[in-house]
């Protein structure tokens, strides 16, 4: 139970942290190679783009479950505390249906590129794992606003003001 609870709390931060530490790795390796030893590194470019992909994806699931989105807020602010509750319960919504309409498509683009055996170019890493980034993403991102749809609605069915 604590493993799940760990799970649950830390998820996307440390899989972000780890893809930062190997960003900023990767990219002052090149950086090195290319001043101290004249020698350009082929495969760090690929493989920054690549953590930096990921990284977004998971960045939204993240951004979901700490409440830090980019939103608009003046309706909602004139609101009762439970008219606003509500609000954020629509918004919840309206989210969660945008992810079951994109999870197919992210399934079709992974299976496609499994069917196509594609590789990265310098690193020769099948493309679906980086192209399954955005099936993840999604799927990390339904969980976590499911979560806050949850408690917006207990919220919501309490009057909009925290118990």
């Amino acid at each position: 139970m604590k493993l799940l609870r760990l799970i649950d709390d830390k998820l996307e931060e440390v899989l972000m942290v780890l893809l930062l530490i190997g960003i900023v790795v990767f990219m002052s390796a090149q950086v090195i190679s290319r001043r101290v030893f004249n020698n350009s590194l082929t495969w760090t470019d690929e493989l920054t783009r690549y953590l930096l992909v990921w990284s977004a994806f998971l960045s939204v699931s993240y951004c979901v479950k700490k409440h830090i989105s980019i939103r608009i807020n003046q309706i909602q602010h004139l609101l009762p505390p439970r008219g606003a509750a509500w609000m954020k319960v629509v918004r919840h919504t309206v989210v969660i249906v945008f992810c079951l309409i994109m999870l197919p498509y992210c399934f079709t683009y992974v299976q496609q590129a499994i069917a196509s055996g594609a590789t990265s170019s310098a690193l020769h890493i099948p493309m679906y794992c980086i192209q399954s980034s955005p099936l993840v993403g999604f799927l990390l991102l339904l969980f976590r606003v499911c979560q806050a749809w949850l408690e917006t609605f207990r919220l919501a069915l309490k009057g909009g003001v925290e118990a």
